[in-house]
């Protein structure tokens, strides 16, 4: 039992933050494709979720990041992309992201990426915005998605 002259308001649950508002009325976004594909085409493609050990500008780069991300197998997989516009390296680290695994590994200033990290992209207002699919940190590294 609480004191009859206990404080009130300290029973109250702390106020969640409210959300931020967003307004997507002058966001374009691309047409989607025409073109089907069929399912055992997709399929094919392995989505995972991919851990960010570190991150780093490749020098003489001003757009490649070098990603250094745990798939869940045991060994580092590396990966560039060309987002450091739109992020820097330290606020990555650390983060959940998605990326498809088996592409074939594709030279970039002399480093093999190997797959792709997958964004969001739309135009606000003339300009080009990208975003990086980021995922709950409960996901595990390698976790497929379907």
């Amino acid at each position: 039992m609480k004191p009859l002259d206990s404080d009130k308001k300290a029973e109250k649950p702390a106020a969640k933050p409210a959300e931020e508002k967003i307004d997507f009325s002058k966001v374009q976004i691309e047409p989607l494709f025409e073109d089907m594909v069929d399912f055992d085409t997709f399929s094919k493609s392995d989505f995972r979720a991919v851990k960010i050990k570190s991150c780093e500008a490749v020098k003489k780069s001003g757009k490649l990041l070098k990603f250094v991300l745990d798939d869940g197998t045991g060994e580092d997989r590396i990966i560039l992309s060309g987002i450091h516009e739109y992020y820097e390296p330290e606020e990555l680290v650390g983060k959940t992201a998605i990326a498809i695994v088996n592409l074939p590994p594709r030279a970039m200033m002399g480093i093999d990426s190997c797959g792709m990290l997958i964004s969001a992209v739309h135009h606000e207002n003339g300009e080009e915005k990208l975003h990086l699919l980021m995922v709950d940190d409960h996901i595990p590294a390698g976790a497929k998605l379907y």
